[in-house]
């Protein structure tokens, strides 16, 4: 039999609904303008993390290959450039390979971008919203040198790559070998300390190897950091922000850079897209932006336990 029926029951659609309604509200008492803007792109996102989905757009016969968004950032900035001033977005994100408990390959993304905000700044209206949706208590920030000293007791911006690996080793079951010390990093964090986070808790000041599309800082220790954060919540990844690099020729030189790590791992290579970085050329304000999953925060305010009940259909329905 066909199993046609939504995988969420009508009353968590419902409570959807509200906290969209919610969110749009947030932001409008905040003066920050809604905007849309495509899914479809001639070009994507390089990150050696994250596969975009491509898709052959053909006129008579010639064809040409687009992706689907895997964020609305590239558009984003294009319009900060342009003079928008603070925007957010609610949109549909797409990623290959995304399935799983917390994970659809179809997905609903808050993005935000905040003239003039400082990443403390981003981190506390980001708290309001989790606060009013969820009504959670104060959520406490570590830094990422805090939270692996505490946990695993190493400094991750020092330690040598051989100890790294060693310790990862131990507290991991490894198959593969010849990773980056970001690899191993990121494993840790996710098997070793995730697990062991309180309810609720920011980490920032990445290393800067990850970071991204974020800007360098040195921090209270005078080492180098990436200006970003991420939210954690209940043992998930909620959201992720940037003080946004605005510099165009440090953006096209880390593309570069992503594209051979890419290459590397014998992932598919993607142009730069020349209209951001035009985009940065002509300068966009001082700003810091945020990605937040709308379905994973849906999961924790209904207590699901997968992301098939929150959205209306999930991936082995569509």
């Amino acid at each position: 039999m066909v199993d046609w029926k939504p995988s969420s029951p009508l009353q968590n659609l419902q409570q959807r609904a509200r906290t969209l309604a919610s969110i749009r509200r947030f932001f409008a008492e905040r003066d920050v303008l809604e905007v849309e803007t495509p899914i479809l792109a001639s070009t994507t996102v390089p990150d050696v993390y994250i596969e975009s989905i491509s898709a052959e757009l053909k006129d008579g016969n010639n064809s040409e290959a687009y992706f689907l968004q895997t964020s609305p950032e590239f558009f984003m900035k294009r319009l900060l450039a342009s003079g928008s001033g603070s925007i957010y977005q609610l949109t549909k994100a797409f990623r290959q390979e995304e399935k799983g408990r917390i994970h659809n390959t179809e997905f609903t993304l808050l993005e935000w971008y905040r003239v003039s905000y400082s990443l403390e700044e981003l981190m506390t209206e980001l708290e309001c919203l989790v606060q009013e949706i969820l009504g959670c208590d104060p959520i406490t920030r570590f830094s990422y040198r805090e939270i692996f000293q505490k946990h695993l007791h190493i400094d991750p911006h020092q330690i040598p790559l051989a100890e790294l690996e060693q310790l990862a080793r131990e507290r991991i079951d490894l198959a593969g070998s010849d990773l980056s010390k970001t690899d191993y990093l990121q494993l840790l964090l996710a098997n070793a300390i995730e697990p062991e986070l309180p309810a609720f808790c920011f980490i920032y000041d990445y290393p800067q190897e990850q970071a991204a599309l974020s800007t360098l800082a040195e921090d209270d220790f005078s080492v180098v950091v990436a200006k970003r954060f991420e939210l954690f919540g209940h043992g998930m990844e909620l959201a992720n922000g940037y003080f946004e690099l605005s510099d165009s020729d440090e953006q096209r030189a880390r593309f570069e850079e992503a594209n051979g790590l890419r290459k590397e791992k014998g992932q598919q290579i993607h142009a730069i897209d020349e209209r951001l970085i035009a985009a940065l050329e002509s300068g966009i304000p001082s700003c810091s932006g945020v990605a937040v999953g709308v379905d994973r925060l849906l999961m924790l305010l209904m207590n699901a336990k997968h992301i098939s009940e929150v959205i209306s259909f999930g991936g082995d329905r569509g």
